[in-house]
């Protein structure tokens, strides 16, 4: 070990859409065992993600700890400047300094492993490796020099998803093997000299979008498999939560969180095809490719997730709202989302308008509208697919409030992830 004794460390926990109430169930129930005991400690907060409620935006909130308006992502994919041509954004694109970058700036060393959102990986001070989306390992590492290591323990970044969703053998498979990654890279940096240290289990995600109904059902044919990698992931959060106390004798400075929280998913909800039906989208031709495809008399369209963009004169090619009439129309589809139905079901529990939900400079490059519906109904924005309401091979869909975040202070209790930022960094001061 090479560490200064007196130098502030701080540890964060992250696993990415695990919600409140599974966390809390699992370890009153006895799942999670280990870090029931640890979570006592200090106290369990119920946690509002971003909107949109996506792992691009969530995270880049919490490491930047302002909102998209501000930080410039507003989901895995936006929109090339004045057109309808579809761009994903990375890493280069965030526009605000993440906890990494600030104290680096004191000269504090980070070790971040696994973060979602920053592929490729930019310069820190310390070491990045970068969580989904992470395409190739040698740009998702920082410095470049640690390739190398990271090859030698046969370091995965993430589940085959593609090949994970037609076959949940795949799944398993993979899940025990980016666990047993994180695990050694934990076990591969632990040793370093470092200030910050964040590791994030992306697992989690994975394994509620294909077989969530698992964690409700034990006649579930997967119910066993699905505690066994809580049961796994307990014993991994254990180790390093036992390994904090011991080398700094205090639990203070150690965070756990969840991006996101995590539904039952019943039926995907096509926001572009509600809004054909609705008379406020039309396209040049009737199978649409992709949004190039949109006409000219268009009122609006949307794009994955909750997302509605107003054809705004000026900020489109083919505009047709003018900048006056925009509160007008945002109201109009708002009550409009708000009285949408499925077999005498709400489906739609709030929208928001742009200004309600961000600040900053980049505001008007995001959307009009956020619409959060009820849980299980997933909002998508296809504009290839007719029906407004579709089956899903997926079990699970992502939930706006039922992150969580753990801490030994007290806080407020309306928590956004935003917020996580400031309660990590004011750990240094």
């Amino acid at each position: 070990m090479i560490f200064k004794r007196r130098q502030k460390r701080v540890v964060v926990i992250g696993l990415d859409g695990v919600p409140y109430s599974l966390i809390h169930n699992l370890t009153q129930q006895g799942i999670m065992p280990r870090t029931g005991r640890w979570l006592t400690a200090g106290r369990l907060y119920p946690m509002k993600a971003s909107l949109p409620e996506i792992s691009a935006v969530s995270w880049t909130d919490f490491m930047t700890g302002v909102d998209s308006g501000t930080h410039g992502i507003f989901g895995f994919t936006d929109l090339k400047p004045g057109t309808y041509e579809l761009r994903f954004p990375n890493f280069f694109d965030v526009q605000a300094q993440t906890i990494w970058d600030k104290l680096g700036q004191q000269g504090k060393k980070s070790i971040v492993i696994n973060q979602p959102a920053t592929y490729p990986a930019r310069p820190v001070r310390g070491v990045l490796i970068s969580g989904f989306v992470a395409i190739d390992l040698a740009k998702a590492v920082y410095p470049p020099q640690e390739l190398k290591r990271l090859k030698e323990i046969d370091y995965t970044i993430d589940v085959d998803t593609a090949a994970a969703r037609s076959d949940h053998r795949v799944l398993w498979s993979d899940l025990e093997k980016t666990l047993s990654s994180r695990r050694q890279a934990l076990e591969l940096y632990w040793p370093e000299d470092w200030s910050y240290f964040e590791l994030v289990i992306t697992g989690t995600d994975r394994l509620h979008h294909y077989l969530w109904k698992a964690s409700q059902n034990p006649k579930h044919p997967a119910y066993q498999a699905f505690l066994d990698y809580y049961r796994a992931l307990d014993e991994l959060i254990d180790i390093i939560i036992t390994r904090f106390e011991a080398l700094t004798g205090s639990l203070d400075n150690l965070f756990l969180l969840s991006d996101h929280g995590f539904a039952s998913l019943e039926k995907e909800v096509n926001l572009n095809a509600w809004l054909k039906d609705q008379g406020l989208l039309r396209f040049l031709r009737p199978d649409p490719q992709d949004l190039s495809d949109i006409d000219d008399d268009s009122v609006a369209f949307a794009l994955d997730p909750n997302r509605v963009y107003l054809n705004l004169r000026g900020k489109f090619a083919r505009g047709k709202i003018d900048l006056a009439d925009r509160d007008r129309w945002q109201e109009e589809i708002k009550q409009a989302l708000l009285e949408l139905t499925f077999d005498g079901k709400k489906v739609i529990r709030t929208v928001f308008t742009a200004e309600e939900v961000y600040r900053g400079p980049f505001v008007s490059r995001g959307p009009d509208l956020i619409a959060v519906s009820y849980p299980g109904f997933d909002l998508k924005g296809s504009v290839k697919k007719k029906e407004i309401f579709l089956a899903s091979d997926l079990e699970g869909m992502h939930t706006w409030d039922d992150a969580f975040f753990w801490t030994t202070s007290r806080l407020s209790s309306d928590l956004r992830i935003a917020d996580c930022h400031e309660i990590i960094l004011d750990r240094f001061k």
